[in-house]
């Protein structure tokens, strides 16, 4: 395979799937780990990906930053993680996704006795003082972006915990209750944060009803609970309904 092609498919590889380890790589494109390592080194030189131990991540992309996504529907935002904060009972468990209401979720847990997982930086800046929060930050690559970690270091470290909720963001639901995301390099890690807890709590406001996105990150026989806010889309909380989902708004 010519060296332009191998640099195409690693680089395509990255975008899709996000962070990935060395050997990975390799049996993708059918070559020796030796020549993957040269090919990132070559790579990163030319400023098109990021080495990191034991692999590689793709350079920053152009999402929204957080602080913009944070202010918009700020209101509704708000009634979900109150809402939300409800089902937490001091000494559980949780896992919090990355995303702006998640991080609005954590401003409410600040002063419970929990212990509380997450792979969102703006989570751990949140909590990071609160005394009775036993808070466990997951490893990854940082994607800076977003405030988060993502890649195979994380979703390895979501296989050695077990959380009693999970509280889950998506950028959208469709009509038939699939959870849409549009970050490809998150959806793992989500999928992983779903295996990782006993209950699955989606947190969507009202704007995210019925939404779209770029890839599934599970169905609606996944979820237990999807907290939302007044004006969520009825033909879709009718759709979760009947595949057995509580809808709180």
């Amino acid at each position: 395979m010519l060296p332009q092609r191998r640099y195409d498919l690693i680089l395509r590889t990255l975008r899709v799937e996000g962070p990935a380890p060395v050997g990975v790589l390799a049996e993708r494109l059918g070559v020796s780990p030796a020549t993957v390592r040269r090919d990132l080194v070559h790579l990163d030189r030319e400023g098109r990906l990021t080495r990191v131990y034991g692999g590689a991540v793709a350079c920053a992309d152009d999402d929204e930053p957080f602080a913009q996504v944070a202010a918009e529907r700020a209101d509704d935002k708000e009634a979900v993680a109150r809402r939300a904060a409800a089902l937490v009972a001091d000494g559980d468990t949780v896992l919090l996704d990355i995303g702006t209401t998640a991080h609005r979720l954590a401003r409410h847990l600040r002063d419970r006795a929990l212990t509380v997982i997450t792979s969102s930086l703006a989570v751990y800046e949140e909590l990071k003082d609160a005394e009775d929060v036993q808070l466990v930050l997951l490893g990854g690559v940082v994607r800076r972006s977003y405030h988060s970690m993502v890649g195979f270091l994380t979703e390895d470290a979501l296989r050695q915990v077990r959380a009693g909720t999970v509280f889950l963001g998506a950028s959208g639901i469709r009509c038939d209750g699939q959870v849409m995301d549009s970050t490809v390099v998150e959806v793992p890690v989500k999928r992983a944060m779903v295996a990782a807890a006993d209950r699955v709590v989606l947190l969507a406001d009202a704007g995210k009803f019925p939404g779209t996105g770029l890839a599934k990150v599970c169905g609606p026989e996944a979820l237990d609970i999807v907290v939302t806010s007044v004006g969520a889309d009825e033909p879709t909380c009718a759709a979760l309904g009947e595949a057995g989902v509580e809808v709180l708004r």
